[in-house]
């Protein structure tokens, strides 16, 4: 039966702005308080999705979140209309605003962590929403997020989708952005590497200045929710040192694709260990283990979180090889692009660069990788999927009069506090969710 790959990207939401709330991302609190660009950030993310389905993939869209979060904010003691509400806090507690009103749910790597059926025991596409809770501002796109996945695959002879994981710190979870696949084929049983930052119990090495947000424990209860067996995982620590360099998830340093993992060379602690136990397990699939380093002496740490290189894209192409998919940052470096450009050349798995312009996203933290999830399914799974939710030239260019007719081209934080901005917002997504048929996903729809 023919499986895909298919990337789910996340839509960039109308509220984009740069509010810096990203503790140990760079980019986001290097950029705090520029004005950003809604309308543009949504059509450079387009863009990219659509570039990829002419050249043959298989994409979907997941919809942004309803923002300023009013709901949150009553959950924190403000009552009266929505439009006091937004007074009220804007007045006295604007810190909250700001995390209330993030797009962050655009990066929909952190959305949930999907284990495939080929690997799983009951044979179901298994997703575990994240629960996010090192980021305030994060944490609270947890339902919609579990809904949106929900109005997505719906079927249950083929998906499985399970609750967050508890709300504590112990089990912190930051969903796909540290969970890699490796496989001969996508159809085909394989290996999840699961990267953490730190255990909870036991002791761990932790980064010295910025969070290590996602546990050891978090992963290993997400195997067990999936079913997934012994033989089909392998956890493995995240260097805390290249955590306090800015790489504050796995897939700032690291991306997977069928047998290849392309790496920087201080991505993990005990590599050697993780890679003999990636290499025997993969072995009894039949599939054999294609690691990438890239040397700190070509690529260095700063370098690679500067240019997003390892937020990349790898994707299998008919003929057997990969296309990477970089940030126009990759492109615009010179040591960057001459490394890639020697990749390329050099007979490996890897022999085709693209470079996209996702500038208001990165200055954002987040590149080409932190706006996809990725989701296998094989023929019949693909198609119980909601197919309003696939795109194609109609959905794109329905997309895309939807971001022109409702998207600001500016925005900064003291707009946030602008109750026709929250209006606006909840008109688009009322009318995007009958144009991808979700239901009553958001709360005002269901008040």
């Amino acid at each position: 039966m023919p499986t895909y790959e298919v990337n789910f990207d996340g839509l960039v939401g109308l509220t984009h702005n740069y509010a810096g709330l990203s503790l140990g991302n760079l980019a986001s609190t290097a950029n705090q308080h520029a004005v950003a660009n809604p309308q543009l950030a949504a059509l450079q993310g387009l863009k990219k999705m659509k570039a990829l389905v002419d050249i043959g993939f298989k994409q979907g869209v997941l919809p942004p979140q309803e923002r300023p979060c009013i709901n949150s904010l009553r959950l924190l003691g403000f009552s009266g209309t929505d439009a006091h509400i937004l007074g009220q806090v804007a007045k006295k507690a604007p810190y909250l605003l700001a995390n209330v009103s993030s797009a962050s749910a655009m990066w929909v790597a952190n959305a949930a962590t999907v284990s495939p059926s080929a690997d799983t025991q009951d044979n179901k596409v298994h997703f575990t929403v994240a629960n996010l809770t090192n980021k305030f501002h994060r944490s609270i796109e947890v339902e919609t997020t579990r809904q949106a996945l929900q109005a997505t695959f719906r079927a249950k002879e083929h998906f499985v989708h399970h609750t967050p994981l508890p709300l504590q710190a112990q089990f912190g979870d930051e969903g796909a952005a540290n969970h890699n696949r490796l496989c001969a084929d996508y159809g085909k049983p394989g290996v999840e590497v699961f990267v953490y930052g730190r255990q909870a119990w036991g002791g761990s090495v932790e980064p010295r200045y910025f969070p290590a947000r996602h546990t050891r424990e978090a992963s290993e209860a997400i195997a067990r929710l999936h079913q997934l067996a012994d033989e089909h995982c392998v956890f493995v620590q995240q260097n805390p040192q290249v955590i306090d360099q800015g790489v504050f998830h796995n897939d700032v340093i690291a991306v997977a694709n069928g047998p290849v993992l392309f790496y920087h060379q201080h991505a993990f602690l005990d590599k050697l260990r993780a890679f003999e136990q990636i290499t025997r397990q993969l072995s009894q699939f039949e599939c054999q283990f294609v690691p990438i380093e890239v040397p700190n002496h070509t690529v260095s740490v700063e370098e690679a979180v500067r240019t997003y290189l390892f937020n990349s894209q790898l994707l299998s192409k008919a003929d057997g090889k990969m296309l990477m998919i970089v940030p126009e940052e990759s492109q615009q470096h010179t040591r960057v692009w001459a490394y890639l450009n020697d990749l390329v050349s050099s007979g490996g798995p890897i022999n085709e660069v693209k470079a996209f312009d996702l500038r208001e996203s990165m200055a954002n933290g987040g590149g080409p990788a932190c706006l996809r999830l990725r989701v296998v399914l094989n023929q019949q799974e693909l198609a119980a999927t909601n197919p309003n939710t696939l795109l194609d030239d109609h959905l794109y260019h329905s997309l895309t009069r939807w971001v022109k007719k409702h998207y600001r081209d500016r925005l900064t934080e003291a707009d946030l506090a602008d109750p026709v901005l929250l209006n606006e917002n909840r008109t688009a997504l009322d009318e995007l969710t009958q144009l991808m048929d979700l239901g009553s996903l958001y709360p005002f729809q269901r008040d």
